[in-house]
């Protein structure tokens, strides 16, 4: 048995895969920007995590743009008949580098059409909707009319289904209320709490969970108690903070990005790594105040 199939497995939409996946965000270049600096390596990362059992990887054509889903299908293509590709709409990028929202019928239809393109794909299996909210979080209001205009390239055969990413409960009830949601991508980490009880509340309804920057993103991850629960255990803190969040619930889906062979096999092995119940006790102490909040 491999490191990664100890990290067991979930639903995500009509698909079961391995809870442990891919994030390829960190496949372009600086500031998800542009190209990467080593193009032969970011294709070997994909291959390799592909080889070591990752059978769902997570993408968006405006990560670049066009970038990562370009490597993914250079490396990959034919895809394995396992492997699920998560993308995500919502956003464009400006010529300096900005993150813009594209969320209109047009800009949607658009995107899945760039998607399917470059990932050479005759329909995506799991598309996320990504809404914009505040700088560090998701913020209400409706998110009816993209949902919708999204729901409408459902029917017509181009997504099979749909995820909801930086949002609220309500606006989870919402897109209930419009299509089915087979997943949430939400900030969330050791240090990031706030979605505890939605977390939870997916969990019971078999909806699968899937925490953004689980390593921390732009800003990683940095405690004592982290640091020392690593040391303690012989192992890296980022393997750490994986294996917290794998036994945090069962409806959690990793996907932790890396441009590097070495990250990617040390993130890989953190679903061999088991937590004794003092180190779960103090790496929960962490998040305590988020969550409470």
């Amino acid at each position: 048995m491999s490191s990664n199939e100890r990290s067991g497995t979930y639903r995500l939409g009509n698909r079961t895969v391995k809870r442990l996946g891919y994030g390829a965000m960190q496949l372009a270049g600086p500031g998800v920007f542009g190209p990467p600096r080593d193009r032969d390596t970011a294709r070997a990362v994909l291959r390799e995590a592909v080889a070591s059992g990752v059978d769902h990887i997570d993408t968006s054509d405006f990560y670049g743009p066009h970038v990562t889903n370009q490597l993914i299908r250079e490396a990959l293509h034919p895809y394995r008949d396992e492997l699920v590709i998560v993308t995500k709409v919502g956003a464009r990028r400006g010529a300096d580098a900005s993150w813009i929202p594209a969320l209109s019928a047009e800009e949607l239809t658009q995107a899945v059409h760039d998607n399917l393109r470059n990932l050479s794909l005759e329909i995506l299996e799991v598309v996320n909707l990504r809404i914009t909210g505040r700088v560090h979080g998701p913020a209400e209001g409706s998110i009816a009319a993209p949902l919708s205009a999204l729901a409408e390239l459902q029917r017509k055969g181009l997504v099979r289904h749909i995820g909801l990413s930086n949002v609220t409960p309500a606006q989870i009830a919402e897109g209930r209320r419009i299509c089915e949601i087979v997943c949430v991508q939400n900030h969330y980490n050791l240090a990031q709490r706030a979605d505890d009880a939605l977390m939870d509340e997916l969990a019971r309804d078999g909806t699968a969970y899937v925490p953004f920057f689980p390593l921390g993103g732009f800003t990683p991850l940095q405690s004592s108690i982290l640091s020392d629960v690593a040391r303690s255990l012989g192992a890296s803190t980022m393997q750490v903070a994986l294996a917290w969040l794998l036994r945090r619930s069962p409806n959690v889906l990793l996907i932790p990005g890396t441009s590097s062979l070495a990250h990617l096999r040390e993130n890989l092995a953190a679903a061999a790594l088991d937590l004794p119940p003092e180190a779960i006790t103090a790496l929960d102490g962490i998040g305590a105040g988020a969550s409470a909040a």
